[in-house]
């Protein structure tokens, strides 16, 4: 008893990080499910309790008061619809057919406006940051205060929705920070469940992303075409969320990253966030058939984490890109997550292996903080 109450005093007056989290689908929740941000994750969950939303993405882990519980000031916020034929359910609104390149613009420039929407009418919430200016206006009252508007910096997840390269400076005046050229296949590059390279249109937009520069993610990219835009892309690269494949030994997907991958980007200089996702963490767990949350622990995402500080040999290249409400909710991650503010816990599965405050500070979101300030235009 008295073991357990040392624990929990040593808890409470462990220190708060700055989180910056890489990878929120929160217009594709907003659209899909009408879900509001500027809720409490408490609030969300009763009113959907029972519903469809539930049955398909799971119970949320996000909301504004979490995000100001957990210090999370940063959030990579995307622009995501899916292409027919990689789908996950007939329910869902933003998708777009093989070819509808139209339909797909459409869908991600609506994402897009839905973002400017939320940050012009709630200001004390969500602020969009798009320059070292606005970054530094955002993480003002988090270091001064320890609470404030959360900063949305726009990741367009999948490349369908750039028509042409000659129209990324509609994009980049909009907003959009970082590029993904992969989900599923698309026309510019393998991706995940659909392996393949470059392809020459994906070799014409990475030269044209490179002169504004727009960060590319490497995220869901096949290995083959992760490795030549490594080589290739003159602009810098980041990996926003994605695990360990030696890790997950036996997992069928080209979906995480190889240890030539993470090599190769940290090598660029790049940062990747790690996914506390089970399915992710665990092989061959699965919600859908029936497995327990106690079965994966934040332990398993702080061996992501030290993989990747190993073969860097420090801890500068690896963050957090949680993809929270991205097709899962509560009951598909680590035990000790209830909602985003519990990403402050994987400090305690840090500190055992012999990492400092200052290092879980970095991995926490003084990595990303970095890179941001390093890449964004002034």
């Amino acid at each position: 008893m008295l073991g357990e109450r040392a624990e929990q005093c040593a808890l409470l007056h462990s220190p708060m990080y700055l989180i910056v989290d890489a990878h929120q689908d929160l217009a594709w929740n907003m659209l899909t499910f009408g879900r509001d941000y500027r809720r409490s994750a408490a609030e969300t969950r009763a009113l959907e309790r029972s519903s469809l939303t539930v049955e398909r993405n799971g119970d949320t882990l996000l909301g504004w008061p979490e995000y100001q519980r957990g210090h999370v000031a940063i959030v990579f916020a995307t622009l995501f619809a899916a292409p027919t034929h990689a789908r996950r359910g007939e329910w869902e609104p933003l998708v777009y057919a093989h070819g509808d390149y139209e339909t797909a613009h459409r869908l991600y420039w609506k994402q897009q406006e839905t973002y400017h929407r939320l940050c012009d009418q709630s200001p004390d919430h969500f602020s969009l940051i798009g320059s070292r200016a606005d970054l530094g206006r955002v993480l003002h009252p988090w270091q001064t205060a320890g609470e404030g508007p959360v900063g949305l910096v726009v990741l367009m997840e999948g490349a369908d929705g750039i028509r042409s390269p000659d129209e990324l400076v509609e994009w980049w005046q909009g907003g959009v920070r970082l590029i993904g050229l992969a989900w599923a296949g698309t026309r510019y590059s393998g991706g995940t469940h659909q392996p393949g390279p470059l392809t020459a249109e994906g070799r014409r937009l990475l030269n044209a992303m490179a002169e504004f520069p727009f960060l590319l993610d490497l995220s869901h990219m096949d290995e083959v075409a992760a490795l030549e835009a490594l080589d290739r892309y003159e602009g810098p690269i980041v990996v926003t969320h994605a695990n360990c494949q030696a890790l997950l030994k036996g997992l069928e997907s080209n979906r995480h990253l190889s240890d030539r991958v993470i090599a190769g980007l940290i090598e660029r200089g790049g940062v990747i966030g790690v996914v506390p996702y089970n399915a992710f963490l665990s092989v061959g767990w699965s919600y859908r058939r029936g497995s327990r949350r106690e079965e994966v622990s934040l332990a398993h995402l702080a061996d992501h984490v030290d993989h990747i500080c190993q073969i860097a040999g420090n801890a500068r290249h690896v963050g957090l890109g949680s993809d929270f409400d991205g097709g899962f909710g509560v009951q598909s991650v680590p035990i000790e997550i209830d909602t985003i503010a519990d990403l402050q816990k994987l400090a305690d599965f840090l500190r055992p292996r012999g990492y400092t405050e200052e290092e879980i500070a970095a991995i926490l979101g003084g990595n990303w903080l970095r890179h941001l300030q390093e890449n964004l235009p002034t």
